[in-house]
């Protein structure tokens, strides 16, 4: 088998395009959620938690050029060296919030499956057992 066949093969089994659908659908999700932890709950928990945006929280960890204005996109701007650790702990609360919506979704959408699980599905009972049935109903009948 050529190997341009056994590609072919690979490309086109269901897998391989599910999984693509996937990261397609993961990836407009992504955005999604994004927007929702960004523009929605980040500033919901700023309001109630006060501000939450540490984006700016930095250690500067080379010299500063004079006229630089002392802020995190100044100094990146000017090749300064600098940790910005505040970068760091805002994608980590964002990733929780994330974490936890995906969670959620989750266990709903478990919920649901048990619940058409548990709907008992009506059994036919076996051919021989539904002649036998027939048969007795028909000796019944005068």
């Amino acid at each position: 088998m050529s190997v341009l066949k056994e590609f072919r093969e690979f490309a086109i089994k269901g897998n391989v395009i599910d999984l693509a659908v996937g990261v397609i659908i993961g990836a407009a999700f992504g955005k999604i959620v994004d927007s929702l932890v960004g523009d929605v709950i980040m500033p919901l928990a700023g309001l109630v938690f006060g501000k939450l945006d540490f984006s700016n929280l930095f250690v500067v960890l080379g010299t500063v050029p004079a006229g630089v204005a002392n802020n995190l996109a100044d100094l990146k701007k000017a090749g300064v060296p600098v940790l910005a650790y505040g970068n760091f702990i805002t994608i980590a609360v964002n990733f929780l919030i994330l974490a936890f919506i995906i969670f959620m979704m989750v266990k709903q959408i478990n919920r649901l499956r048990k619940k058409e699980e548990a709907a008992p599905a009506v059994a036919t009972p076996p051919e021989d057992i539904a002649l036998l049935r027939e048969i007795r109903d028909s000796l019944k009948r005068p």
